[in-house]
């Protein structure tokens, strides 16, 4: 306990000390990624600075790369200020003025570190805030956008931006495990609670509970897969008939949030039921079941009005690099931008369908300590990590091992590689950010992210080279 609250008193005083730097930038220029957690970020860190008077500019990322980083020391910006990414680029990064508020892994041969800071950086004018330096997990406790509300509140009274930290952790999956957010993810959730910005709740935590209608709440569920529901929506709409749900209430489709109690209780113990005679173990009824996060400032049976589906929204906004339209919904401005991310979503969501559809016709390769799918040019990069995390997740392939995915990248000459574990095997010793960071660099290429999953770049035509090294890597680790 002692050392958790030296922790935080640390990373307070580190968010104080970047705060001083921001506020004495003549003008601030933001970079930040392009997933939820890192719109929510980029958001948090730009509304902080227009509170504050600061002038500040922002773009939006799929990765740190390299040629990224000389345009950025070619520019005449007095400050960068990098959100939910930078840590894995420390040696690039060296000798620019630069704030990182990131929460990825730091480069493997920078981790060590003294009160926070790395040792052969001090008079760089690099300012680091990583939660990993302060021996707090990144990929659970704290998310890219939740480093950057702790400088956000030594910028001014910004408690109001507690709901986008609590959008990105659960963009950023943090809240998967336990089903609930932990940490000083959680220190957040309950400063936004007591602030009156957001709710908490038990309730069921399969996907679309304020906007899907109820059969297609059950049919497109697949955390967990609910067997003979998931996939079939005659089988939905008659389950909920059997079990006495009325569907619509004044010619209108009832969404999970207008079930009351009973309602609930009766679809989930015949769901429990359903899993337990199917031969699921126990686990899978327990996660059926977690925290629900609302925040009481949006519109009801919306999607802003629920923490995972509003980082679906954005999350559909930077798989297409429309990181200004995630930006503008963030920072309330939504007259045109949430339209126009509705229309990503459901473009997004054919994607999806038919990024499946290739990888059960190409198949699951197995490799004894891991398996991989290649989706070639038929599966784009930016929903690539999206579809091995529905795969691993399925309950269809091997749970293991991880699975490995490639895709051609738009950068001509480039492969994507995404890679995702499962609680397990993390606990059994996997480590995809170690693996995908050094495999990667050694093919002249470039990667990181979490243990549980993490992303690279490498040359065309080196997949196998990457898979071989892999191995070894993943045999050491889980041995």
């Amino acid at each position: 306990m002692k050392s958790s609250l030296r922790a935080k008193r640390t990373l307070k005083a580190k968010a104080k000390e970047i705060a001083k730097q921001l506020l004495a930038a003549d003008n601030v220029h933001i970079v930040s990624h392009i997933d939820a957690d890192g719109i929510t970020a980029g958001s948090i860190a730009y509304c902080a600075l227009k509170r504050a008077g600061v002038d500040r500019g922002i773009e939006f990322v799929k990765q740190l790369e390299k040629e990224t980083i000389r345009r950025l020391r070619d520019s005449d910006h007095d400050l960068i200020w990098f959100t939910d990414l930078g840590s894995g680029q420390l040696k690039e990064l060296k000798g620019l003025r630069c704030i990182i508020t990131d929460h990825h892994e730091p480069q493997s041969e920078l981790k060590k570190f003294d009160r926070g800071n790395i040792l052969s950086y001090g008079n760089s004018g690099l300012y680091e805030l990583n939660p990993h330096r302060y021996g707090i997990d990144g990929a659970k406790e704290l998310s890219g956008a939740g480093v950057t509300y702790l400088v956000a509140k030594e910028l001014g009274e910004n408690f109001d931006l507690a709901p986008l930290a609590i959008v990105g952790a659960v963009g950023d999956l943090q809240a998967r495990g336990e089903r609930k957010l932990l940490g000083v993810n959680r220190k957040i959730l309950d400063e936004g609670i007591e602030k009156g910005y957001i709710k908490k709740d038990i309730d069921t935590s399969l996907y679309g509970i304020e906007s899907r209608p109820l059969p297609k709440l059950l049919e497109y569920a697949n955390d967990p897969i609910l067997p003979g529901l998931t996939g079939d929506y005659s089988a939905c709409v008659n389950f909920l008939v059997e079990h006495d749900i009325p569907l619509k209430e004044n010619d209108e489709w009832r969404t999970w949030c207008d079930l009351n109690k009973s309602e609930k209780r009766r679809i989930l113990s015949e769901i429990a039921d359903k899993l337990l005679s199917t031969g699921f173990p126990p686990s899978y009824t327990h996660s059926l079941i977690g925290e629900v996060y609302t925040f009481p400032n949006e519109k009801p049976k919306t999607m802003l009005h629920e923490a995972k589906e509003f980082s679906t929204l954005l999350n559909s906004c930077g798989r297409y690099e429309k990181g200004d339209i995630g930006l503008n919904i963030c920072l309330g401005k939504r007259e045109k931008s949430l339209d126009k991310a509705y229309e990503l979503l459901r473009g997004h969501r054919k994607v999806l369908v038919d990024s499946l559809k290739v990888v059960e016709s190409e198949g699951i390769h197995e490799e004894g300590v891991l398996q991989y799918f290649h989706g070639k040019d038929r599966i784009p990069e930016t929903v690539l990590g999206t579809v091995a995390g529905m795969v691993i997740g399925s309950g269809e392939v091997d749970t293991d091992v991880p699975i490995f995915a490639f895709a051609f990248s738009e950068d001509e000459g480039k492969v994507k590689v995404s890679s995702r574990g499962t609680k397990f095997q993390v606990e059994s010793g996997l480590d995809l950010s170690q693996v995908m960071s050094e495999c990667s660099e050694k093919l002249g290429g470039e990667g990181g992210g979490h243990d549980i999953a993490a992303g690279a770049f490498i040359p065309k035509g080196e997949e196998e080279k990457f898979l071989k090294m892999a191995k070894n890597m993943v045999r050491k680790q889980m041995r």
